[in-house]
């Protein structure tokens, strides 16, 4: 297997879904010739012509409106959001229509060809419009998939399992890794299932969870705490709508403590709903309260990104403190 980045691994899924399927449209603001600003859809124009591959107005609004019609007409709608950020205007087209269409209409018509792929995240000193988190937002709505990998080989395996998948995927894609995170990727076709969580490492003492990102960051906690004898099991979540409760309840049985830590402000964010979850399934097994290392309660900061993230240090210390309750 070759390797490669994050941003090549998605060049190689769109293209793949592009040749499987020649109802199968890439469109968003830049993503033509351009490439996209990232250069994930590069040469894909040149390859399939102006009429798949093609540029969109500055509207996120009229993006999720024109993919929702071309969804609900049988086409795989690939619809790039150029930031997570600026998913904001079409939010209303996500969550009223995308997530409703099957359920309105009585399973008449639904636009399950739909995927939205955005950048998310911070750690690229992109301030406070191009560094957010959003992905807790449409967690709360019945209808949507939402979806995140953490390195090349999940982001190929993943965006073709939604591209395929039945019903709209919002496919986060952490920016920070596009081309930071380089890995064997497989040439030609697979796919990952959606909904299933992977156990990255196993571990005694307590387990520790994320997505994207973060799992690079949990990582180097774990290592941390490793050395002070600390045994951490490790949960890649990836799908966070539906999400894995029985693979992430079973590892918490074992460890008897679960820390859960993403990029997105504490309050809200959707480690809450997984902390509330967990406790239901493993009350009798927890040794210590779970604990959330998740960005701070503000907007995202410009110079002060450092210490607004949830970094290994504040994970060592959560884990620490959990480990010593």
């Amino acid at each position: 297997m070759a390797k490669i980045n994050m941003l090549q691994a998605i060049n190689q899924a769109l293209e793949i879904a592009m040749k499987e399927d020649s109802k199968a449209l890439i469109f968003g603001e830049d993503v033509g010739h351009f490439g996209g600003v990232f250069r994930a859809t590069s040469g894909l124009q040149e390859k399939f012509g102006k009429d798949r591959c093609f540029n969109t107005p500055l509207t996120e609004q009229g993006i999720l409106g024109f993919a929702n019609g071309l969804a609900s007409n049988g086409f795989k709608a690939i619809a790039e959001i150029q930031f997570a950020d600026y998913i904001f205007p079409a939010f209303d087209q996500i969550v009223n229509e995308s997530a409703k269409f099957r359920y309105r209409s009585g399973n008449e018509f639904n636009v399950g060809g739909l995927t939205v792929r955005t950048p998310y995240g911070g750690g690229i000193a992109g301030g406070h419009y191009h560094s957010q988190s959003p992905e807790a937002y449409f967690t709360q709505t019945p209808g949507l998939k939402v979806v995140v990998p953490r390195n090349p080989y999940q982001a190929k395996g993943l965006l073709l399992a939604s591209i395929r998948d039945d019903n709209p995927v919002i496919f986060f894609e952490p920016k920070r890794l596009y081309r930071a995170s380089v890995g064997e990727v497989p040439e030609g076709d697979y796919h990952i299932d959606l909904g299933k969580a992977e156990v990255m490492s196993h571990g005694d003492d307590i387990t520790l969870l994320g997505w994207g990102a973060q799992l690079e960051v949990i990582e180097k906690a774990a290592a941390m705490a490793e050395e002070k004898g600390i045994s951490c099991e490790i949960i890649d979540l990836r799908s966070l709508s539906p999400w894995d409760v029985d693979t992430v309840a079973e590892s918490v049985r074992k460890t008897g403590r679960l820390l859960i830590s993403h990029e997105a402000p504490l309050t809200g964010g959707f480690a809450g709903e997984i902390a509330a979850r967990i406790q239901q399934e493993c009350f009798l097994s927890l040794e210590s309260p779970i604990s959330r290392v998740c960005g701070l309660d503000t907007p995202y900061p410009l110079i002060h990104e450092k210490e607004y993230m949830a970094d290994q240090y504040k994970i060592y210390e959560a884990i620490v403190a959990s480990v010593n309750y």
